[in-house]
Order: structure tokens, then C-alpha cells, then sequence
């Protein structure tokens, strides 16, 4: 089997609100998701999932190799861009294609993408986080319920620009997630947007009131020794590592003692996950993936020994796309179907009339110009 080329899509996910953190706000309910097939000789197709625009700089590292030997073919791409760097939109495309060369792989098997992985157990533990920054007080709670009417006992909430109102957010969410748990964890996501001292005495003033069990990217995501600095004046873990491309960028949180919950983004595909998370088992810390569209990497979490839970955004899916894959018992009980479980209705995709790119001048991929520069809590920016 031979990869011959590749067919790259374009659709949208409803989410029937507006999303956000702390950097902005989507300007609308849909979001763009780019879906990633790759063709081989054979008619086997391989799906995978994320913005992949600089596919045709690494593409050539894989055209007309056999798609089975994947990990091979990962490093492979990796030295294709050796001069110009794999970070950024590179990685993006090399994610996809490793997706994709994985689920070729456990198609070629006749099997679902877990078990190729070696894993035992179909259910991904996992926790609710519904990128809520948008939301008022009413429809954050209405929110959670429906995730606590799929058991879930742990949740990630998005704030970082008014303690008092994050305080009220998070409580409400404990009381609704009560239901499933005596003691539901909470988290909070401020997406960078601190610096290390705005980062301790936000989270101190917390922690009076919750025990959170992480606070997510309280500083950018390279700062080592910002990131030690909070964690050691602070209860709760810190938790980082989704916006990072490549193993190497680890290095240096792992060597400063700064990372108490090692994340891997899924857009950066099955083999960076992994290597992640032995690199994180090595040091005794526990993986978390944060999530994207059909969860991919929820396969390779069931297959790892420290995946500690899975962040889950989606109750439904993009159009045009099935998922073999249910979120019940808080968490994702992953399917038999072979592969990654991805099933695309190129028709149906086609006839959706995609939105522009999500980088814009605003929103959450755009760091605000004041962001950790602000010496009193930026009010205006919550939602009441």
C-alpha cells in the first residue's frame, strides 16, 4: 500500500452559543474545522483532523511510502522541514497527516485505532470544559447540567480577568456537578493572560474559597521558570503544554519542575502524544490531551499508563462528520469501527459555505495588546 495523495476539507461546528477565553470571543456560533484525507493506491483512505495550510511543505516525506510504518515516516517529516523548523502551521500538517497515516494503519488491520495501540479499556476518563467565557451566569449552569447529565464529575472553566466573578462561575459549576460527586475537581483556564505575580495573588484569592485541582497556561506557555514560580506558591497544579510543537519544547518545564499536569494538544497528532506522554511518565506526572474536533487522541490516551482525563468540549459534531465515540459516564467510550472512528460526508461538507479563518484581528487565537499588563481586574471583559 502506497499513499498517493490527499484531499483537504473544509466545515463548520455548531456549537449554539459563542465560545471564548480570555483573549476574546468567536464573533459567531460556528467555528471552521479542516478534515485531512489521505489517498493511497489501494483505495484505502486515512482521515485526520486540524488546519493543515503548510501540508504541501512536508507532504513529499510521505507521498508514495507505505502508510503503516508511521512513526517512521513522523520523523520523517519532522527532517523534511529540518531547516526552516517543524513549529507552527508545519506541525499542524505534520498532526494531520500522522492522523491519518495512524488510522490507515488500523483500517489496514480491520480494527479501531485502540486496540492497534495496545489499549485495554474503550473508556477515556474525561472532564467537561465548554470554552464558557462567553456565557452569563443562567446558560453556564444550563451548560454543565447537560454534562452532568452525562456524568461527568470534573470540569474546566475559562476566566482570568475578574477573580470575583470567576469565583461565582466556579461555584455554580461545583453545585451542579454535586450530583455525580461529593467532591467534583474544578479547573481554570486563563489561556496566557497573566504574568507570574497577576497569576498568584488571582489564584491565592481562589483558593480561600475552592480547591482547584489545576490552573491552566497562568503564564506563556515557554516560561520555565515563570511557571515553577507560580506552582510553588499555589495549592492547585499547573497544568501546560497544548500550544507546544514539538518534544523538545517540554524540556525545559520538565528540567525546572514546572508542569504538574502534562497537556498535548490533539491537533498535533497520535505520535507527538505518545512521545509526550512517555517523556511525562518518565518524570512520574500525569498526561492530559485537550481536545478537538472527533477526539483522535482519546485512542492513544486509552493506551497510555499515566492519562490522568480528557478534555471534552463536543456533545455533538461537526456537520458532516460521524464519530465513532459516545460521551457518557464522564468521560469517552471509544467504538470498534476501524480507525480513528472518523466517517466524512464529503457531499454534505461541500455544500457548507465555510467561514473565513478563525485568526482575525480578535477573538481567542489573537493575544490580546494588554494582556499581563493590567493592574486592576479587567471587568468590562466578563460576562455578567
Amino acid at each position: 500500500m502506497k499513499v498517493t495523495g490527499y484531499r483537504s476539507l473544509l466545515t463548520r461546528h455548531d456549537w449554539g452559543r459563542l465560545t471564548g477565553d480570555a483573549n476574546g470571543v468567536m464573533p459567531e456560533p460556528l467555528t471552521d474545522v479542516h478534515v485531512l484525507i489521505l489517498e493511497t493506491d489501494e483505495g484505502l483512505e486515512g482521515v485526520g483532523v486540524g488546519a493543515h495550510g503548510d501540508i504541501d511543505r512536508v507532504f513529499g516525506a510521505v507521498e508514495g511510502e507505505d502508510p503503516r510504518a508511521v512513526t517512521a515516516l513522523y520523523d520523517r517529516m519532522l527532517r523534511w522541514v529540518f531547516k526552516t523548523g517543524h513549529a507552527g502551521a508545519a506541525f499542524g500538517a505534520i498532526g494531520a497527516i500522522d492522523m491519518a497515516l495512524w488510522d490507515l494503519k488500523a483500517k489496514a488491520a480491520g480494527e479501531p485505532l485502540w486496540r492497534t495501540l495496545g489499549a485495554l479499556d474503550r473508556y477515556v476518563p474525561g472532564y467537561a470544559s465548554g470554552l464558557d467565557i462567553a456565557l452569563g451566569d443562567e446558560a453556564l449552569v444550563l451548560l454543565y447540567e447537560r454534562y452532568a447529565d452525562r456524568g461527568f464529575t470534573s470540569a474546566k472553566l475559562k476566566g482570568g480577568h475578574d477573580v470575583t466573578h470567576d469565583r461565582r462561575r466556579l461555584l455554580a459549576v461545583r453545585d451542579v456537578l454535586a450530583r455525580n460527586s461529593e467532591h467534583p475537581a474544578l479547573m481554570l483556564d486563563a489561556n496566557e493572560a497573566w504574568n507570574r505575580t497577576q497569576a498568584v495573588r488571582f489564584v491565592s484569592e481562589l483558593e480561600r474559597d475552592i480547591d482547584l485541582a489545576w490552573i491552566e497556561e497562568p503564564v506563556r506557555r515557554w516560561d520555565a521558570a515563570g511557571l515553577a514560580s507560580v506552582g510553588r506558591h499555589l495549592r492547585a497544579g499547573v497544568a501546560t503544554g497544548e500550544n507546544l510543537t514539538g518534544l523538545e519544547q517540554y524540556r525545559p518545564l520538565f528540567d525546572a519542575g514546572a508542569v504538574d499536569i502534562v497537556q498535548v494538544g490533539n491537533v498535533w497528532g497520535i505520535t507527538h502524544f505518545l512521545r509526550v506522554a512517555a517523556v511525562a511518565h518518565c518524570h512520574d506526572l500525569p498526561v492530559s490531551p485537550v481536545t478537538y474536533h472527533a477526539n483522535p487522541v482519546a485512542h492513544a490516551a486509552a493506551a497510555v499508563p499515566n492519562h490522568l482525563a480528557f478534555e471534552v468540549q463536543h456533545l455533538t459534531s461537526p456537520i458532516g462528520v460521524e464519530i465513532d465515540q459516545e460521551i457518557m459516564d464522564g468521560g469517552i467510550v471509544l467504538g470498534d469501527q476501524p480507525g480513528i472512528g472518523i466517517r466524512v460526508d464529503e457531499e454534505r461538507i461541500n455544500a457548507v459555505r465555510a467561514a473565513t479563518p478563525v485568526a482575525g484581528v480578535t477573538g481567542p487565537h489573537v493575544r490580546p495588546r494588554r494582556a499581563g499588563l493590567r493592574l486592576v481586574p479587567d471587568t468590562s471583559a466578563a460576562a455578567s
